[in-house]
């Protein structure tokens, strides 16, 4: 893959030649299944100092999830529309306060919405442009594969702490 397009999208590489409207769909379903017989314990336990647990990915799923679903929907709405980075380790601070299990059920719900969303704007929306301050200009379909990437680097998380 071209560094540049390394630079746009540092999660290509995890996406390799999986269609990301396909790992959209399951990413949900796949946790599902890999925590399903997780109890409490085994879904806080961190792994190393420092390092998140699976109910941490969790909310940093859901919270992303959040985060997609607004730059999609600006993206659309707003000629070059200029994306909002955020802090992920200031998000989170309150991770240790809430549940796993509501936490996919979250995500879950808002990764359901964005995906009825991607399929109302259709193809004609990839090739939208919008400038990420940190990577430079990116299209719609560009977040949809950062969608897809970030998805699969957290799905392999979770499956080596299971």
């Amino acid at each position: 893959m071209a560094s540049s397009a390394l630079r746009l999208n540092p999660y290509a590489n995890f996406l390799g030649d999986a269609a990301p409207h396909d790992v959209l769909e399951m990413t949900p379903v796949t946790i599902a299944r890999l925590i399903r017989n997780s109890n409490a314990a085994q879904l806080t336990r961190a792994p190393a100092p420092g390092k998140w647990s699976i109910r941490d990915i969790l909310c940093h799923l859901a919270d992303c999830e959040i985060t997609f679903a607004f730059r999609l929907r600006q993206t659309m709405a707003e000629p070059h529309h200029a994306i909002q980075p955020f802090d992920q380790d200031a998000w989170s601070a309150p991770y240790g306060k809430l549940d796993a299990r509501d936490a996919l059920d979250a995500f879950t719900s808002i990764r359901h919405w964005n995906l009825m969303f991607i399929r109302a704007v259709g193809t004609a929306a990839e090739s939208k442009p919008v400038l990420h301050p940190e990577r430079g200009e990116m299209t719609f379909r560009t977040i949809v594969e950062t969608m897809g990437g970030h998805d699969i680097n957290h799905l392999r998380q979770i499956e080596n702490l299971v």
